[in-house]
């Protein structure tokens, strides 16, 4: 998309106004539709460290119920829950047993009910992470295929192939994990001898389902029914671009992501995007019609490019997708522009809202990545001791105005739990506490992601900081996470905490999520990125000095002396701030 960014001709802005900012035509209309996820701000809470309520050192839903109060002071419409179902914990919970039950790790069914139940009387819904595209190798649909002999009814769920070449010790395709090595793991005959392989594109715990087949479609309708039934106000879809494979599977070129090569583009990657799975969306997407209050169906697909990703959310398929684009843009004015406005026309050009996100429970917080300048992260990859450290004071300045000018765009915005108290990723955590796949099945030679994933801090002089009453926590905590608590925040007006409450009201006062976007050119501020959602301003500043306001009465700061930038009409360094308009 051409986007606004270039010196206005003279009929762009009058000859006497003397502002660098001259505003262009819309770039995205105001939303016709209101409904409740066209605009929503959804709270991703990773169960296992967000609230400890036994003292087992592992968060536990009893541990999000208690905390709903505060949780509601932030004034999100959703609770998205990263899994919490039956699972031997070898991918976090991401290898699930039972897709109906809750695992004793984090309560029980009643816990479940109760949480759905008690977050409805906040007016908060509760959207459940589904995990269709492969299971834990403990589930009993692979029990039983293990046990069941090739060619059979229970073996044609997943993907079982014989291998190639003598004595079949090729395995039947040269795909890879994501988590590293192959993406094939043979098992035994019942005498012993080796028998077929099984494809896992994570870790070899974590067995494909084979979504061609009708009984697997039919499992999982079970399921979304189930957690509907039980009062659910929709699904996360995890990794939903990969649940159908090319037919024959055959070999690829590409990296094992899908990355393009030369003569590999991603359209072709064989295990993502298969058209196949839009008709399962499309069944899925009556499925939730039929219950009320418009449960949501948000798609973990990453897809390139943006129009691609569309599909995903055309209509009849989801209500949402998230957009990576975005959470892996540089701090960059251009980069910015560009994937805010081709967002804007892919996502309108099917009636469908944009996502916005900085941060998840998969990648580095936004406060580590923007302590960076110019770096280009793998997002799958987080920083350990013997990384280069992060400048963590201009971290999370800038994740303080992302996260401001994030909110003042019109679409739907999702945010990861700690982010609101500023914290960024442990990056000294050492190795013999890592947990992540990622890093066990690379040899250490990836870092993974347990440093984004670390129990935050609720009372700074408490036991483990509020998350556990034992002191016991899963991954430990970083020695300076007490100042981070959030019974500190509460109190200090400036806190980052309060910033992100006082930003979500008046993002809702406004009507943000369902506003308009046009662009401002302003040549003479190549690191400023400026835009007009209905009567609102928006600006980020991403260079380091001061830069003059445009004209308009201030409603909010990104900095924690925001009100004394007001006074000479100058927003500071790695600011943000919203004005409202005079004109």
């Amino acid at each position: 998309m051409s986007l606004p960014l270039h010196a206005p001709d003279a009929s762009d802005a009058p000859a006497q106004d003397p502002s660098p900012y001259a505003l262009a035509p819309a770039a995205h209309e105001p939303s016709a539709g209101d409904q409740w996820w066209r605009r929503a701000v959804i709270y991703q809470i990773y169960p296992r460290s967000f609230k400890d309520s036994t003292g087992s050192g592992m968060g536990d839903l009893a541990g999000i119920t208690a905390e709903l109060p505060k949780i509601a002071t932030l004034g999100v419409d959703a609770i998205w829950l990263s899994p919490f179902f039956p699972s031997p914990q070898k991918d976090a919970g991401y290898d699930v047993s039972d897709y109906r039950g809750v695992d004793p790790l984090f309560g029980t069914m009643e816990d479940a009910k109760t949480l759905i139940s008690d977050a409805a009387s906040f007016g908060i819904r509760i959207i459940i992470d589904i995990v269709p595209n492969h299971c834990s190798n403990e589930h009993a649909l692979f029990t039983a295929a293990l046990a069941a002999a090739p060619g059979s009814a229970e073996r044609a769920m997943f993907h079982f192939a014989d291998g190639l070449g003598e004595g079949g010790n090729t395995p039947p395709n040269n795909w890879q994990s994501l988590f590293g090595g192959s993406g094939w793991t043979r098992v035994p005959n019942p005498d012993g001898t080796p028998g077929q392989y099984y494809f896992h594109l994570f870790d070899a715990t974590q067995p494909d389902f084979n979504w061609r087949n009708p009984a697997v479609q039919e499992e999982f309708e079970k399921t979304l029914r189930f957690w509907l039934d039980a009062g659910a106000g929709g699904f996360r879809i995890d990794v939903a671009h990969a649940m159908f494979k090319k037919e024959g599977m055959p070999d690829w070129g590409g990296a094992p992501d899908g990355t393009p090569r030369p003569g590999y583009p991603f359209a072709d990657a064989p295990m993502f995007g298969q058209p196949e799975l839009h008709q399962v969306f499309a069944r899925w997407r009556e499925i939730c019609e039929e219950y009320p209050g418009e449960p949501v169906l948000c798609s973990e697909a990453n897809v390139r490019p943006l129009s691609r990703l569309a599909d995903w959310v055309a209509p009849g398929q989801m209500h949402q997708s998230f957009n990576f684009d975005f959470l892996r843009t540089l701090w960059d004015r251009d980069a910015l522009a560009e994937v805010i406005g081709d967002s804007l026309a892919a996502f309108d050009a099917v009636d469908a809202p944009t996502t916005w996100v900085l941060s998840n429970h998969d990648v580095s917080r936004h406060a580590t990545r923007f302590g960076y300048d110019g770096r280009a992260m793998d997002l799958g990859d987080g920083i350990g001791p013997r990384d280069a450290q992060p400048d963590t004071v201009l971290g999370r300045t800038r994740a303080r105005a992302a996260t401001v000018f994030m909110l003042g765009l019109p679409g739907g915005a999702y945010l990861y739990q700690g982010e609101e108290l500023g914290l960024g990723d442990n990056t000294t955590l050492e190795d013999a506490y890592r947990q992540d796949p990622t890093f066990l099945r690379s040899n250490g030679e990836r870092i993974g992601r347990d440093g984004c994933r670390v129990p935050i801090p609720w009372v700074h002089d408490a036991p483990a900081c509020g998350f556990s009453p034992t002191g016991e926590t899963w991954l430990p905590q970083p020695e300076n996470w007490a100042g981070f608590s959030r019974d500190l925040q509460e109190q200090d007006p400036d806190s980052t905490l309060n910033l992100y409450r006082k930003a979500l009201a008046l993002r809702s006062e406004l009507g943000l999520g369902l506003g308009s976007l046009a662009f401002y050119a302003n040549p003479q501020l190549p690191e400023v990125l400026a835009i007009r959602n209905g009567d609102t301003v928006n600006v980020l500043n991403l260079s380091g000095a001061p830069v003059p306001l445009p004209e308009g009465e201030p409603l909010l700061f990104s900095a924690a002396d925001g009100p004394a930038l007001a006074a000479d009409g100058l927003l500071g360094a790695n600011s943000a701030a919203w004005l409202r308009a005079t004109a």
